[in-house]
């Protein structure tokens, strides 16, 4: 079954860059930026299936976004969540990704960034997963490189979580362990228009995105794939669809499947 479900991320990755994306991902940042000078909001809605119950996690992330110049941007992330009594807030980010390499070239581009994040929360702890994107504590260090070729888009992430305690006198458990990496690879092809012709087309991009954790100590693994579909409508606002789906896993996670509906806007040259 693993292998088959192997082959069958593996596929999807293929159909995506093969299908001639906008190098805009759903699960994952590229290593582009948002344009300089900008401001924007993003809206992320996570609809995941506890696998222990009928439950469904809501969890609910608004980011004000801000393109501090062509290399360097930042997010201010909020977390909030129903898993406990009702909705309730539980904790703060702050994402920033600076862009070190860039080689541009008519209809493709290749370019490199690092990025990190650091997070609180005041959840308990109740799988062992890190998450320092709305489930623990702490900080994450990584890289992105993103290649461009005319309308399809290569990305390749890495990057170190460490996880402590969150807040509340809410400790991290003796199995779980508060170090790991994560990598991905994400595949995306715009697929409308066919031919551009002003900023007012919508533009259709779909693709497919592989994650996968190592904790560093104890041999866990888990690999996901997500494919997605995305609208971008009059080059400022994006609308993304996507579905999360765990092909192997060895550790403990409460809710891996599930949907993501993500709304974000920009809004050009508003800050100098």
């Amino acid at each position: 079954m693993w292998c088959y479900k192997g082959l069958l991320a593996a596929a999807l990755i293929a159909a995506a860059s093969h299908t001639s994306a906008q190098e805009l991902f759903v699960q994952t940042e590229p290593a582009s930026n948002m344009p300089a000078h900008s401001v924007g909001l993003r809206l992320s809605n996570w609809m995941m299936d506890e696998q222990a119950t009928t439950r469904t996690n809501y969890h609910f992330i608004p980011e004000l976004m801000w393109g501090v110049n062509k290399n360097l941007m930042v997010h201010a992330e909020g977390f909030f969540s129903n898993r406990s009594t009702g909705m309730v807030a539980e904790g703060v980010g702050l994402y920033a990704k600076y862009r070190f390499y860039s080689r541009d070239a008519v209809y493709r581009h290749f370019r490199m960034a690092v990025f990190g994040r650091v997070s609180t929360n005041n959840a308990d702890i109740h799988q062992q997963e890190i998450q320092t994107n709305g489930h623990n504590t702490g900080y994450q260090l990584g890289w992105v490189g993103t290649q461009l070729l005319h309308k399809t888009a290569l990305s390749v992430t890495a990057f170190y979580h460490k996880a402590t305690n969150n807040f509340n006198n809410n400790e991290l458990p003796a199995y779980v362990s508060g170090d790991a990496v994560n990598y991905s690879l994400s595949a995306g092809k715009l697929m409308l228009p066919r031919t551009y012709k002003n900023y007012k087309q919508v533009n259709l991009n779909i693709m497919a995105e592989l994650l996968g954790q190592t904790i560093t100590t104890g041999g866990l693994h888990y690999l996901d794939i997500a494919p997605s579909i995305q609208f971008i409508f009059h080059s400022q606002t994006r609308l993304d669809i996507g579905y999360k789906y765990q092909l192997y896993s060895n550790m403990q996670r409460t809710a891996p499947n599930g949907f993501v509906l993500r709304l974000e806007h920009l809004l050009f040259n508003a800050v100098h």
